[in-house]
């Protein structure tokens, strides 16, 4: 029943029914998940039994039992890596003409059950009835089931960031700094499958966030990149997705959670970067690249720039504790990106250099400004106009570029067929094969037989770009939202680390026109200026008291306007008032938190097995029954005739979306401490 009530209160944003490809991917990781934790179990309880026995034969038995466990886990990772490196399903359906791009899996996370707890809270700390707030505690779970099935647009990602704006009302009203709330937050990790839990709502928050960046890099990578708006929407959805990841970072320092460690955090920005990079190239290439000595040495640059960041990406892929865990298919993707791209800027000098020798009409100055800022240093000390005017240097020149440019897309297409993932993506194969066709025709264009080979290699070309790839800040990171529980009162005065009497009943009979005390506050208000000797005193009122019912009427959010005019008309027999007193807050104690550390195995276990104010503007009324009592607290351009595009896979084929991933061993190791399943 709360699942179609999810349906109807959050239909916006969630789609917990859909078959696409995506959400039955997103299955698969959740059953993988519950398949892992399961292994670890038994592997834990037979490694208990290990060392508790003293039988040989009970020995050979548990260890024939771990063999099979710890292949069976093993089994588990590669399969989980397998959905890691799942990048069809997430691509734009018409994509077959660009390299694709990876997108984050959404982390999973178990049911939460706030009812009986948070009822019973409110009637311990709150004094009211947990019953009276049923609606709202199931409309706040109604919220976090539907932030498991986000849909891959900006409704889905304002889903989360209103259940992310709900979390630190929610963490005011019921997780005392002072004591545990008894309720478990369980997610698992993405790229190990293993289950981090906590009592406190960091572990929630971050997660969430996490999430964020993973519908952001989702909703990139679907975009059409045919098309100059699609290109836009990727490029922006890129750099959120890391300003995202690096709000995580800069928030949640102490996240125990190997995928949102500081250095994997690090790596996931810069790989979200590297792919805006990506798509900012191709927005320039989009309307073709204009045949000419000024337009090529430029797209020259910004792909040497898109290079430049994907190789700093793998090198980051490749650090230890980040390359034992993630995917080969990543680490692999990024490298021949690398490799493509820094080919594809020597194709550019080559064409330049070999296609447009130095003519009347040509500026001779502009020329040899554009090839100095494309060298760092020049060929043999030669200068730029020497190149640029001797047209067998020239040519000699542009030739090591296009020979290096065949030995980079060789390169390219020899790490694509290390990976047997990547080797399912035919379109990126196509492309790979048409940018290396290009380059040996270039080569072959200006062959001469008759000439010595030259060995000399082409220098490196300086990367640079119009358009940098930078983080831009999640807008909607917060959204504003309504507190599900403003009936407990004002959060500033009734949150959980404000400890309270019990509310007491007291009868207010006024005296010579007087109550006896002043109000004072925004809401509730507050009992001041008390008179030791009025019947209030002797009934129980104490200075500093907030009132909180005045006869029926719940006081909690009047001000003293409203509060006095309840109070106006008491007449003799009186008027009963609820008040409440704050109680001496023990010191609170340090929230128990599990921190991340290098040894991954036995921080996740530690982990998981402790599961199975005054106003600034105060306003202060006597209370009495006098005639000024009611005045009181009233307050595209055109094509050159003659351009390049870049290489593509024919249009009309198709990406294997459909072909099962094949599962392979993973690198990691689980095999070091699993005492606490």
């Amino acid at each position: 029943s709360s699942f179609f009530c999810c349906m109807n209160s959050f239909h916006d944003g969630c789609n917990p029914f859909a078959q696409t490809g995506r959400s039955k991917l997103q299955n698969t990781r959740a059953s993988l998940n519950q398949q892992i934790i399961k292994q670890m179990r038994m592997r834990a309880g037979a490694e208990n039994l290990l060392k508790a026995s003293s039988n040989n034969k009970v020995k050979e038995m548990v260890l024939l039992e771990l063999s099979y466990v710890n292949s069976n886990l093993q089994l588990l990772m590669g399969e989980l890596e397998g959905l890691n490196s799942s990048v069809e399903v997430y691509q734009n359906t018409q994509e077959t003409a660009n390299i694709p791009l990876i997108a984050l899996g959404l982390k999973e996370t178990k049911e939460v059950d706030y009812s009986t707890l948070f009822k019973d809270f409110i009637l311990e700390h709150y004094s009211e009835d947990g019953k009276d707030y049923e609606d709202e505690i199931a409309d706040l779970m109604d919220l976090r089931q539907a932030c498991r099935t986000p849909s891959r647009n900006e409704a889905g990602v304002e889903l989360l960031a209103k259940y992310f704006s709900h979390l630190p009302l929610v963490e005011s009203r019921f997780f005392s700094p002072s004591r545990q709330t008894g309720i478990f937050f369980t997610w698992y990790d993405s790229f190990t499958g293993v289950p981090v839990c906590q009592q406190n709502l960091s572990l929630e928050k971050a997660s969430i966030l996490f999430n964020m960046a993973a519908l952001y890099s989702q909703i990139a990578t679907r975009s059409d990149r045919q098309t100059v708006a699609g290109l836009e929407e990727a490029i922006s959805s890129f750099q959120i997705a890391a300003g995202t990841l690096n709000h995580l970072k800069e928030t949640f320092t102490h996240t125990p959670s190997y995928d949102m460690s500081p250095a994997m955090l690090s790596m996931l920005i810069r790989m979200m970067l590297a792919q805006a990079q990506e798509c900012l190239f191709e927005k320039i290439a989009l309307p073709g690249i204009r045949n000419q000595f000024s337009s090529l040495m430029k797209m020259a640059q910004e792909a040497s720039r898109v290079s430049e960041i994907y190789d700093q990406v793998h090198q980051s892929m490749i650090q230890t504790p980040i390359k034992d865990n993630v995917p080969l298919f990543w680490s692999t993707m990024t490298q021949v990106k690398a490799n493509h791209y820094r080919s594809m800027a020597h194709f550019f000098v080559a064409s330049a250099l070999l296609d447009h020798q130095l003519g009347p009409s040509d500026d001779e100055d502009q020329q040899e400004k554009t090839l100095s800022q494309v060298y760092d240093r020049l060929p043999e000390g030669r200068s730029p106009l020497d190149i640029l005017k001797n047209k067998d240097e020239r040519t000699r020149i542009g030739k090591t570029h296009i020979r290096r440019a065949i030995l980079g897309h060789e390169e390219a297409l020899r790490i694509y067929g290390l990976c047997h993932h990547l080797n399912k993506l035919e379109a990126l194969q196509d492309i790979l094969k048409a940018s290396h066709q290009r380059s040996l025709n270039k080569s072959s264009e200006n062959e001469n037989e008759e000439e010595f080979t030259d060995y000399t290699e082409a220098p490196d070309i300086i990367s640079k770009t119009e358009h940098k790839a930078e983080m831009e800040v999640p807008a909607t990171t917060k959204v504003k939202v309504t507190d599900f529980f403003q009936r407990l009162g004002p959060l500033s005065v009734f949150s959980a680390k404000q400890r309270w009497t019990a509310p007491r009943t007291i009868r207010l009979r006024p005296e010579d026109r007087d109550l006896g005390f002043t109000l004072k506050g925004e809401t509730p208000v507050q009992v001041v200026s008390l008179d030791p000797l009025s019947p209030a005193a002797a009934d129980g009122l104490k200075e500093g008291d907030y009132i909180v019912t005045v006869g029926n009427t719940d006081c909690k959010w009047l001000g003293v306007t409203e509060v006095m005019r309840l109070l106006k008309d008491v007449d003799e027999e009186g008027i009963d008032i609820q008040v409440v007193s704050v109680m001496d807050s023990n010191p609170p104690m340090p929230t128990k938190s599990a921190t991340f550390c290098g040894n991954l195995p036995k921080t996740y276990s530690m982990i998981c097995l402790a599961y199975n104010d005054d106003d600034k503007n105060p306003k202060s009324r006597k209370v009495t029954k006098k005639s000024s009592f009611i005045s009181w607290g009233l307050k595209n351009k055109l094509k050159s005739a003659s351009t390049l595009s870049l290489p593509t896979a024919d249009h009309s084929g198709t990406l294997p979306w459909n072909k099962p991933c094949p599962t392979f061993p993973s690198s990691s190791s689980y095999n070091n401490d699993s005492a606490l399943y």
